[in-house]
């Protein structure tokens, strides 16, 4: 029998190049973005029809000497595997499978064990896990983290102790489940669609490292998410509801908080932010039916920080630290582990809430990051100012804190800061302010063609005058902007492809010049750039052109996840692999023998 591990050596070529797109489409696909296979420019039917039988074979555990090669390799080869998974998102089609699936996996008792704090809601979910996440890490506890989606590597989706998972657990973890569900599997009970199965590996990885607390972010709504096998949370929460995915969740407000009710389970304490009235009538009666005691919180107060500035920045973010501060507590007592006084008798939160607000870091939301790719010949005059906001309430709120960071001028900040996370730099050192003469805005924008530019770009450019924002210039890029990863000057170089479809990035072009209206100078108000790297590029050379080492050029990267997700990609040099490492060492592929940090719960 042939060797998998030479039949996946035979298409390395072809690997690199589907794997970006693969992501792209994914992280598109999560976002709400419509996109079929035909949009790649590598069919990975194709890649799968050339691996023939061989993945099957390594489904079926039959691939020998590959168990000994080194972890990048399998965690390449797991990658090709989970792209063979369906993409599909539905209305339920599959939840009833859910069961089966457990049952394949042997998860069902792991998964009552595990300790869950279940967030769902339209706008803030993430960043509520994440504060709730590193409130808990820094008590001790040993945490888990599921969210979604991945910027740049699927791995964020899994965090262990705030970090993500490496690359070697990856893999072991995800070829066990694999496998499995391969040889569990058939035409009626089939294998579970791409969302499904990450979710599935997430509950296997989490009960395996017996984690203290799981946080876990719905994936889509609630009722029929795969992660509402969960029968019993120790608490849930809600984040800001809103209009998103509207095809599976409903087109109203109280259709969509119905679907994302569906997390509420008898009698399980669950708490929410202020939410409009349509949505709030529907939550308290499901509530009151299933005997759940819902409780409103407010944004927290600046006081109980003590004098600390929350990790993550934006006014916003108050409100989301106060969901996280009512749920980590809930979960506290409830454990029964650690004893601390009443929220309401605090002057300030205790020390481990403190620094777990204060050094929670999220990508892609209110980060800051001076491309380093100039740096030499102009230091600081490029600055990404980055942030996935792709709701009209989300998009004004971006806006706010793009005005105070680049009136705090945060360019400071150096490519370290990228392993931190957003960063408070910009507030933290008083420089010498811009001036709009010497401060060009940019707006990078992209967003799926779902969205109503018109609603999106009026309320930013209502933002904008608000807060004193003036954009010099416009740049929108086409979906899926970055089509392989052949390495960073490949990425740069010219390549006008005249077969990408640019009609929406005019479309978008049309609706905010006008919104703009005439401008004063009469310059360009716009441009369309027919890839990412173009516009990236575009960027570099008038920097480096300028006579001028005084003038900066602020860039707001905005509409969309997968944007930022790129931009990050670009301006990092693809260096995140480097960066992000556990630390841990090589694994082989038998989970018995990966490296598992105690318990704290365990050790008392």
């Amino acid at each position: 029998m042939e060797d998998f591990g030479s039949i996946c050596f035979t298409c390395v070529f072809f690997l690199s190049k589907l794997h970006q797109q693969f992501s792209n489409w994914v992280r598109s696909m999560e976002c709400g973005h419509e996109c079929t296979v035909s949009n790649l420019s590598f069919d990975t039917i194709s890649l799968k029809n050339l691996l023939g039988k061989k993945i099957d074979m390594a489904a079926q555990g039959d691939y020998g000497a590959s168990k000994q090669k080194a972890g990048g390799d399998l965690y390449q080869e797991a990658l090709v595997a989970l792209s063979s998974l369906t993409m599909k998102r539905d209305k339920g089609e599959q939840f009833e499978f859910v069961l089966d699936y457990l049952k394949i996996l042997d998860l069902e008792e792991d998964i009552a064990k595990l300790k869950v704090i279940h967030v769902t809601g339209t706008k803030g979910k993430g960043s509520t896990c994440t504060f709730t996440e590193s409130i808990l890490r820094n008590y001790g506890f040993r945490t888990g983290l599921l969210t979604s989606p991945h910027l740049i590597d699927v791995r964020e989706r899994f965090r262990l102790d705030g970090v993500d998972i490496s690359e070697e657990k990856f893999s072991a973890y995800f070829w066990w489940c694999y496998n499995r569900l391969k040889e569990g599997t058939n035409e009626e009970t089939t294998m579970p669609s791409y969302f499904r199965f990450l979710t599935l590996l997430g509950f296997k990885i989490f009960s395996s490292e017996e984690v203290d607390v799981v946080i876990l972010e719905v994936g889509l709504g609630g009722r029929i998410d795969f992660t509402n096998v969960v029968k019993k949370p120790v608490v849930c929460g809600f984040s800001s509801i809103g209009y998103d995915h509207m095809e599976i969740l409903g087109d109203t407000l109280g259709k969509i908080a119905g679907e994302k009710a569906g997390i509420f389970k008898l009698r399980v304490p669950a708490f929410t932010v202020p939410q409009p009235n349509e949505a709030m009538c529907v939550l308290e009666e499901k509530a009151s039916a299933l005997d759940v005691n819902l409780k409103v919180i407010e944004p927290l107060s600046k006081r109980l920080l003590g004098g600390q500035k929350l990790g993550l920045d934006g006014e916003h973010q108050y409100l989301n630290a106060g969901l996280a501060v009512s749920l980590a507590y809930t979960w506290l007592q409830q454990s029964g582990s650690l004893e601390i006084p009443s929220l309401n008798q605090m002057t300030t939160l205790p020390e481990p809430f403190i620094k777990g607000l204060a050094t929670a870091r999220l990508q892609g939301r209110a980060q800051v990051i001076p491309d380093p790719y100039i740096e030499h010949a102009a230091p600081r005059n490029l600055v990404f100012y980055l942030d996935g906001a792709h709701s009209p309430e989300s998009v004004e709120a971006c806006v706010k804190w793009f005005s105070l960071a680049v009136k705090e001028d945060g360019q400071s900040e150096s490519l370290e800061s990228f392993v931190k996370g957003p960063s408070h730099a910009y507030e933290e050192r008083k420089l010498e302010r811009c001036t709009e003469e010497i401060c060009h805005r940019i707006l990078l924008f992209n967003c799926m063609s779902v969205r109503d530019p018109h609603l999106i770009f009026s309320h930013l450019r209502n933002a904008s005058a608000k807060h004193g924002v003036d954009f010099k210039k416009a740049l929108f890029v086409p979906n899926l902007s970055m089509t392989h990863t052949v390495g960073m000057n490949a990425l740069l170089e010219k390549n006008d492809d005249s077969s990408v479809d640019l009609s929406w990035q005019y479309k978008l072009q049309e609706v905010w010049e006008s919104l703009v209206g005439e401008e004063k100078d009469g310059g360009e108000k716009s441009e369309v750039f027919s890839s990412l790297p173009l516009a990236i590029k575009w960027l570099r050379d008038i920097v480096v052109d300028q006579k001028s080492s005084s003038t900066r050029f602020q860039v707001l990267v905005t509409g969309s996840l997968l944007l930022v997700g790129d931009v990050l990609k670009l301006v990092t040099k693809w260096g995140r692999n480097e960066i992000f490492t556990s630390g841990e060492g090589e694994c082989s592929l038998s989970i018995s023998d990966v490296p598992r940090k105690k318990s704290l719960l365990q050790s008392k």
